[in-house]
């Protein structure tokens, strides 16, 4: 009869795999982290550089990123309402966190595990500047450490308005349309200063990723997201309610897309306008800068 393996070295040996796990998993996070990029030059306003982007074929663009883009806009060319309207969109505690937001991180993590698969994003603005600044788009754990070690970079290099100015700058509204001042050109013919209060909530529509909400295959989808992101404004006080139903009865104009349709849409949209607070509304408030 076979001597049991004794209990201790069963124990001993499981340590020793555990510990050399841990230091296996440090190893590689310290060498991840030691070789991703400096952030540093991003600190410089006036510094143009490259970066490759993906068309919509898949296929590998150069974008200039910086003033020598003839779309780029410094922050303050940028309406305040576009600004407040990409916050309440994208990430409403952006002034107020330091990369990444734990409670949305938990919401996503609940939402995964729910659907078994990656259903919900908790990316802030500053995770998704990191991505699109330097990384690729691959939903995996390798990529997401890298995003929030470069994300932790960004926060202690630049200031948060800088943060915010490269977003807009780089953000895709569109087939190779990259920046709220391409966007704003691509669908009205504008400069973002030139832009409504219902035009900049229509490009903002478009943020979780203009292949969905493409206005021209669905309008109708973008038109309901620009509502809602206008209802939250007004309830954060960012806008007033006469310019929450001024924007409600604008139509915008986006070009490429069937007029037709969209006058058809109005119609029916303006007499169905939802009310500016429901009963036990507990939409998220933005901070105040």
């Amino acid at each position: 009869m076979k001597t049991p393996f004794p209990p201790r070295k069963i124990l001993a040996a499981g340590l020793a795999l555990l510990l050399t796990a841990f230091v296996s998993l440090a190893v590689w996070l310290g060498y991840t982290a030691m070789v991703l990029p400096s952030v540093a030059f991003l600190k410089e306003p006036s510094a143009s550089f490259q970066i490759t982007v993906k068309d919509w074929e898949g296929e590998s663009r150069t974008l200039t990123v910086g003033p020598e883009n003839s779309y780029w806009n410094p922050l303050d060319d940028i309406p305040k309402y576009l600004q407040q309207a990409v916050l309440v969109a994208e990430d409403f505690n952006f002034y107020h966190h330091r990369g990444f937001d734990w409670f949305e991180v938990w919401e996503a993590v609940k939402k995964d595990i729910e659907k078994r698969r990656f259903a919900r994003g908790a990316s802030t603005i500053t995770q998704q500047l990191a991505k699109n600044l330097f990384l690729s788009r691959e939903k995996t754990f390798n990529r997401k450490f890298k995003e929030l070690i470069l994300a932790r970079r960004l926060e202690n290099t630049l200031s948060k308005d800088r943060i915010l100015e490269l977003y807009l700058n780089i953000v895709e509204l569109g087939p190779m349309v990259f920046s709220v001042g391409h966007g704003s050109d691509h669908y009205f013919g504008k400069s973002p200063a030139e832009l409504t209060l219902r035009e900049s909530t229509f490009l903002v529509a478009m943020l979780p990723g203009p292949r969905v909400y493409n206005p021209s295959r669905e309008i109708d989808r973008v038109m309901d997201r620009s509502d809602h992101i206008l209802g939250i404004l007004a309830r954060a006080g960012k806008i007033t309610e006469h310019n929450y139903e001024a924007a409600l009865e604008e139509l915008p104009m986006p070009k490429g897309v069937d007029m037709d349709h969209i006058l058809n849409m109005f119609r029916e949209r303006v007499d169905l306008a939802a009310p500016l607070i429901e009963p036990g509304d507990r939409s998220p408030v933005i901070g105040d800068q």
